[in-house]
Parts: C-alpha cells; sequence; structure tokens
C-alpha cells in the first residue's frame, strides 16, 4: 500500500510539473499587447527669440509696429517663448496646441500667456490628401505669414502682408487638398531645413472672423479667404508658385478710434486683398517675392476721417545657404530683402496710414539643430500718419540681433 501511494504522487508530480512547463511556454509565445499612451501620439517641442535691437541706432524716434524693442527705451526682449503639442491621435485626427509666454497685451506688460494655435485636422482619407482644419490657426495668406518664425530668414515678417492679419492668425474653418506629390516635397522641403512654410495644401478655402488674434467678431460677416499654389520641382530645384485672396468687412473698436477722428455710421469697413507668391528653396541659392493689392481702412489726413482705401505692397528676399561638414551640421545663411508698402494699418489706433520703404541684410548662423545667431542691419523709411501723430516721418539705421533656442 506505501509503494502504491508513492507511485501515485510521483505520477501527480510530474503530471503538475509537466503542466507548469506548458503554461510558462505558452506564456512565453502570447503576444504582448501594446498598450498605447499618451505620449505615444503626441509630441511636445518649443522654440525661444532674445532680441536686442539698439546696436547702431540712428534715430531712436523709429518705431516698429511688430517689435516694441525698437526705438527709444527698447531693451532686451523675448520676442516669442512657444511650446508646442502636437500629434496625430487617430489616423484621422491631428491635434495642435500652441502657446506663447512672450505675449505682450500692452507697452507696458511683457511675457503673459496666450494660445497661438489651438485646432484639429480632420482627415477624410488616411492618405492625408484632403482635410478640415477647425479651431484658431493661421490664415492661408501668404507665404512668409504662414512661414514659422522658428524657421524664417528675417528677423521680422514683412509689414506689406502681414497687415493683411496681425498675427497671422484667427478662428477659422478651413478646407485643404494636399495630394501626395505635393505632400511628398512638403516634407522634403520641412525635413531638410529649406525655409518652407509648411503643407497648408495645395488648395484651400474657408471662412474666418477677420477681426485679428484674440478678438471677438464684431459684424455678422465672416471673411473668406481661398489659396492656390504649387511646388514645381526640377531636378533638386523646387519652385513654389502661388496665389490667394481674402474679402470680408472689417468693424473698428470703439477703444481704437480717438476722440474726434470721423467713421462712416457702423464703423465698418471693406477689407480685401489678393497677393502672389514665388518661393525657391535654397539648394544652396533661395528666393522668397510676395506682391499684394486691395482695400481696407486707413486714416486721411486732409479730413480727419476713416475710409475704405487702396493699398499696394510687397518684398523679395535672397539667401543662399552653406551647409558646412562639421560634427554639428552648422548651417550659415546670408539673407538681404527690400520691402515697400503703401495703405492702411487696420489693427492700429485709428487705422493708421502707413508708407514703407526697408532695406535689410544679415546673417542667419545656426550653430546647432538647437542653437541659431541672426544679425541684420536695417535701414528703414516710414511715414504715418493717425490723430495726433500727423507726418510722423522717420528714418534711420539700426543692428539687429536675435538669439534663438529650439528645444
Amino acid at each position: 500500500m506505501k509503494n502504491v501511494i508513492i507511485l501515485v504522487a510521483s505520477i501527480l508530480t510530474a503530471i503538475t510539473g509537466l503542466q507548469a512547463q506548458n503554461d510558462s511556454i505558452e506564456k512565453a509565445a502570447a503576444p504582448v499587447v501594446k498598450r498605447d499612451h499618451w505620449y505615444d501620439k503626441l509630441s511636445i517641442r518649443g522654440y525661444s527669440q532674445f532680441r536686442y535691437n539698439r546696436l547702431g541706432e540712428t534715430n531712436p524716434d523709429l518705431k516698429f509696429d511688430n517689435d516694441k524693442s525698437v526705438g527709444d527705451k527698447g531693451g532686451f526682449l523675448f520676442r516669442r517663448a512657444r511650446i508646442i503639442l502636437s500629434g496625430d491621435v487617430n489616423p484621422h485626427v491631428f491635434v495642435y496646441f500652441q502657446i506663447d509666454m512672450a505675449s505682450s497685451p500692452s507697452s507696458s506688460a511683457l511675457h503673459y500667456g496666450q494660445i497661438r494655435d489651438l485646432y484639429a485636422d480632420i482627415y477624410l482619407d488616411t492618405g492625408k490628401v484632403f482635410r478640415f482644419r477647425v479651431g484658431q490657426s493661421k490664415v492661408p495668406f501668404g507665404y512668409e505669414n504662414m512661414q514659422s518664425s522658428q524657421n524664417r530668414l528675417p528677423i521680422d515678417r514683412s509689414e506689406a502682408l502681414n497687415t493683411a492679419v496681425p498675427s497671422e492668425r484667427d478662428m477659422c474653418a478651413l478646407f485643404y487638398w494636399t495630394p501626395k506629390v505635393a505632400q511628398q516635397r512638403f516634407e522634403y522641403m520641412g525635413k531638410n531645413g529649406l525655409k518652407h512654410s509648411n503643407n497648408y495644401g495645395v488648395f484651400g478655402f474657408g471662412v474666418y472672423n477677420g477681426q485679428a488674434l484674440g478678438k471677438p467678431e464684431l459684424n455678422n460677416n465672416l471673411h473668406m479667404v481661398s489659396r492656390i499654389t504649387w511646388p514645381f520641382q526640377f531636378g533638386k530645384q523646387i519652385l513654389e508658385v502661388g496665389m490667394q485672396g481674402y474679402t470680408g468687412f472689417y468693424t473698428l473698436e470703439s477703444s481704437q478710434i480717438s476722440s474726434g477722428v470721423k467713421t462712416n455710421g457702423t464703423k465698418t469697413y471693406n477689407d480685401k486683398r489678393v497677393a502672389a507668391t514665388i518661393a525657391l528653396a535654397p539648394q544652396p541659392f533661395g528666393l522668397l517675392a510676395e506682391y499684394n493689392v486691395g482695400e481696407s481702412p486707413m486714416y486721411l489726413l486732409e479730413n480727419d476721417s476713416i475710409a475704405s482705401t487702396e493699398l499696394k505692397g510687397g518684398f523679395v528676399t535672397v539667401c543662399y545657404m552653406f551647409k558646412l561638414e562639421n560634427k554639428m551640421k552648422s548651417v550659415i545663411t546670408p539673407f538681404a530683402r527690400a520691402q515697400y508698402y503703401s495703405g492702411g494699418f487696420k489693427a492700429a489706433t485709428d487705422t493708421k496710414s502707413l508708407k514703407l520703404n526697408e532695406y535689410e541684410g544679415g546673417v542667419e548662423y545656426q550653430v546647432n539643430k538647437n542653437l541659431e545667431l541672426t544679425a541684420c542691419y536695417v535701414y528703414s523709411i516710414r511715414n504715418t500718419s493717425a490723430k495726433g501723430s500727423e507726418f510722423n516721418n522717420q528714418d534711420g539705421r539700426l543692428v539687429r540681433l536675435q538669439l534663438q533656442i529650439n528645444y
């Protein structure tokens, strides 16, 4: 009996061990289930720009609307401090959220946080050819307007086109069509640091509020915008040619109008432009030229009033990109730009009139992918008029310096 018990126990032990071994083999062979995490779908990046504009200054009364540190009492400034969260959260949904911690709500308040972009791209197909963009986004008007300040060579955008959409952004509902071949060319320019404006479609159209970034709609008419472009490829050269235009009505805020300035009954004016673009990716020579004409509100000195008037202007930027064969993969890009504008500045007090001739030359030194230095010499002639600052004609020269950190 004792021997029988010992035999049964031995058999049970052997069976149990064999089952455990089989379980272990099955567990090892089973596929590992990967769990999705938010950090697998979203990336975080950003950049900061630190400036000084007083070196070699010849006229402290010369002021720039797009950089408050130019001129008298200007000092060091963080012009931008961006943080960007973006990614494909679904095969059909891409999200983009950008904040700036160096916004200036007034001339005496610096470094406030502001939402710059917050939108979703909703793709109708997995090839990302057709998509809707909904939210706060750049308005597709002007190649340089859509180009990130992280990539642009001149320190500031040309006012000839930037006055069309101050801060470049608004609340939008847009449609973009980008065929595969164009996607590939846009992606190539982006990956190779060729100062591209990113993928805003080959054809786009849509509507936006029209009162500029951070401003509520003040009338019952949305702005309409449309753009068509194509990146032609000749060997390794890529030449992009495009046309764009928008139309709508711009309503002045009461706080924007000085006492005594005459307006029409609704304070609402025609606001429309059309522009042409030619962009040659720098391989190594590069060119960007844009010109626009249109109509917008402007201060008229002769009768102290605001009326819809014609405008015109544009710019040409040329550059040459040297890619150094060193460990840091440094890039040196000399550039020069000339711009001209005559018309109103709708976002300024009294929609001041502006006649601008400006010339600049400089160099961008990309030490490595995380550090860039830009220095440029600027000669600016600015003739402006608004209530209380009639015949404000200023010209001068200055050296502008910028340190950019990419992270």
